[in-house]
């Protein structure tokens, strides 16, 4: 049991919110970072205590036993958590600003009341979109839907699917009408357990190593006819409009990444000596740590704009594609940068940055790559 307050004493106040998260990180998932990232596997009780801290369901109303916060609420936690551990970042962050976001926006009344309560305090949430012939492409997926009257059946599988081993949700998109294209595109609530359904093989990663990132394998499996997520047919504008939303998540995650590595190499620049003198002595050191925080403090006020005009609900398509662009290019350069001022320390696991580098790089793959992102930013400066 958490001994921190939940976040609804901190919700009204975004300092007081940022200073509970930035406490919890310290006290119960530092402690636990090595350890997770060695094994691969983030800590159960860690999971429960997100839960019970209220990180697991910022923006779900207090009715349904969230935290009653807003967007950008969110993006300051996945950051704060990105400051310590990338991996609980993205676990944090995929089941708010994908997973809860997806079913306010578009779940039937039912379906809010039956999961958004559970997804709130106990269950894990995951985001099924991506196969191995459907990255960027993301809509030349080959999951089928068969529709057979009173229920759908699912064939085919899914790859790259974060927090996986520990969902006990999953929204799905399959095709039940591959003549229409991505028409035919439908999300789909799927829950664990479901015969026809399971969990395939585990990847072992480069970075974010305590995050499960899995296969999921669907077998004739059936899904009711009450498990469509908004309509059919209209899942393509579902994974469009969530994941636009979700890059500026991954945006924050990377903000969180490049603040844990500038503030390590601060500390270690002050206390390291070389020559007789701290490296913080050195101009040629204090000019590489004046362009990290340029850097950085240019990613936060992206991330930053992008999450309040999502929240003004204004068009932010374009400033959360910068967003992401920008802050995951300052993760893996801050980090970089980072492992070169730790010098053959930063090189070893003994020391923060290396892992800090070795997340940074997804940044730029997952919710859309980089070249994806520069490609949303030219299309609407164009139209």
């Amino acid at each position: 049991m958490s001994s921190h307050l939940p976040l609804t004493h901190f919700s009204e106040d975004e300092e007081s919110f940022r200073t509970a998260i930035r406490t919890f990180a310290e006290s119960e998932i530092r402690p636990r970072v090595s350890k997770m990232d060695g094994e691969k596997k983030l800590d159960p009780t860690l999971i429960r205590q997100l839960f019970e801290m209220g990180l697991m369901g910022i923006e779900t109303p207090e009715n349904w036993g969230g935290t009653g916060g807003s967007f950008t609420l969110a993006c300051l936690a996945v950051e704060e958590l990105g400051r310590v551990d990338g991996s609980v970042s993205v676990l944090v962050d995929v089941q708010n600003t994908l997973v809860t976001n997806a079913l306010l926006k578009w779940g039937t009344p039912a379906q809010k009341e039956t999961y958004l309560p559970k997804l709130a305090s106990e269950w894990v949430g995951a985001y099924a979109l991506s196969e191995s012939s459907s990255g960027s492409d993301a809509f030349a997926l080959k999951l089928r839907a068969e529709d057979k009257g009173n229920h759908y059946l699912l064939n085919g599988n899914k790859l790259w699917i974060t927090s996986a081993n520990e969902a006990e949700l999953f929204i799905v998109f399959a095709n039940v009408d591959f003549s229409k294209g991505y028409k035919g595109i439908t999300g789909f609530l799927v829950k664990r357990g479901t015969p026809g359904f399971t969990i395939g093989k585990k990847e072992d990663k480069l970075g974010i190593r305590a995050s499960s990132t899995c296969e999921l394998l669907f077998e004739n499996c059936e899904i009711p006819k009450d498990s469509v997520l908004g309509q059919v047919g209209v899942g393509y504008k579902i994974a469009i409009e969530t994941l636009n939303e979700g890059r500026i998540g991954i945006g924050a995650q990377m903000l969180g990444i490049a603040q844990g590595a500038y503030e390590a190499s601060l500390n270690y620049i002050k206390s390291r000596e070389q020559f007789g003198q701290s490296l913080s002595q050195f101009q040629g050191v204090q000019f590489q740590l004046a362009e990290m925080r340029t850097q950085l403090e240019a990613s936060r006020l992206m991330v930053y704009n992008a999450a309040r005009k999502k929240d003004s609900k204004m068009n932010f398509i374009k400033e959360a594609a910068m967003a992401k662009l920008f802050a995951s290019r300052t993760a893996e350069k801050i980090a970089s940068m980072a492992v070169d001022l730790f010098g053959g320390n930063g090189f070893t696991v003994e020391y923060p940055v290396e892992k800090f580098f070795r997340d940074s790089k997804i940044g730029q793959i997952y919710e859309g790559t980089s070249n994806m992102q520069l490609q949303t930013i030219a299309k609407m400066e164009l139209s």
